[in-house]
């Protein structure tokens, strides 16, 4: 497969309602916001995300969360040691790193384990993506939470464990869009083709899929639309910035708690000469 020749932009809305769209552990778990109350759903979330999804279309990755390991392995370090044996030189680790793994060649990694005897090898990854944050503010909501069941066997049948209190938090509704561009420049150094590129928007289409817990119930969150310019040029024919900002999202009515899409105004100002796709999503 050939590397990518086109720069390509994107972005995706979201909405997230009832759930808790990125809890923040500083916070007790709160779903994360600024100091305005806006909503944040924090890069590292997403690119877990997006990992999984790459995983769940077939792809081999390298950073799998514990619950999604299927190679077998217990940690970065043994899965990186089982692939790169007797590999000495770091132009060689990279080059196999990336062939081996679309996560690698599509973020970078650094390699840094006790087996590589000192050497420190990094790979630079062409997508980036940016901390996704909500349109409005959010209205965060808690119900406090009870266990009324006893965890462990009591000594005696007139022991009981009292009830174990707890919160959950939720987002009762938000529009979050995330940004991202993808790099031809450090693409090339990667490998990473326009079918990876493929691959990518097809993670961010169905972001979701998969994506189920108690915090974030079946449905409750939802890629809506995804937006995505790929330009004519290694390049650009606009910088990222320029084409993020085209995509407008204004609520119609500031004054009032948006509670659905319907609440928001969405265009697009015209780029001459660069159009994007406009996917629904899942």
């Amino acid at each position: 497969m050939s590397a990518l020749q086109n720069k390509i932009d994107f972005a995706a809305l979201v909405t997230v309602r009832m759930a808790n769209s990125n809890g923040d552990p500083l916070n007790g778990n709160r779903p994360r916001t600024d100091y305005n109350g806006f909503g944040e759903i924090s890069d590292v979330c997403i690119k877990r995300k997006v990992r999984n999804r790459m995983q769940d279309l077939g792809n081999k990755i390298f950073v799998q969360s514990n619950d999604r390991c299927d190679d077998g392995f217990g940690s970065l370090s043994e899965r990186a040691s089982a692939t790169m044996k007797n590999i000495k030189d770091r132009e060689t680790y990279q080059k196999t790193a990336c062939e081996t793994w679309l996560d690698v060649r599509s973020f970078g990694q650094v390699f840094a384990f006790k087996d590589t005897k000192g050497m420190s090898v990094g790979v630079r990854g062409p997508v980036s993506i940016h901390q996704a944050v909500s349109v409005s503010p959010v209205e965060i909501e808690s119900l406090q939470i009870t266990k009324s069941v006893n965890g462990e066997k009591k000594e005696t049948k007139d022991d009981r464990a009292s009830d174990t209190m707890g919160t959950k938090h939720f987002v009762r509704f938000g529009l979050y869009e995330i940004k991202g561009s993808i790099n031809v420049q450090l693409a090339e150094k990667t490998g990473f083709s326009d079918e990876d590129a493929e691959t990518i928007k097809e993670c961010l289409r169905t972001l979701f899929v998969n994506d189920a817990s108690s915090a974030r119930p079946d449905g409750s969150m939802e890629v809506v639309k995804l937006y995505w310019w790929k330009h004519n040029c290694k390049d650009g024919q606009y910088s990222s910035a320029k084409v993020h900002r085209s995509l407008k999202v204004r609520q119609k009515d500031e004054t009032a708690l948006p509670t659905s899409l319907d609440d928001y105004e969405i265009t697009l100002d015209n780029l001459d000469g660069l159009v994007p796709d406009v996917i629904e999503g899942v």
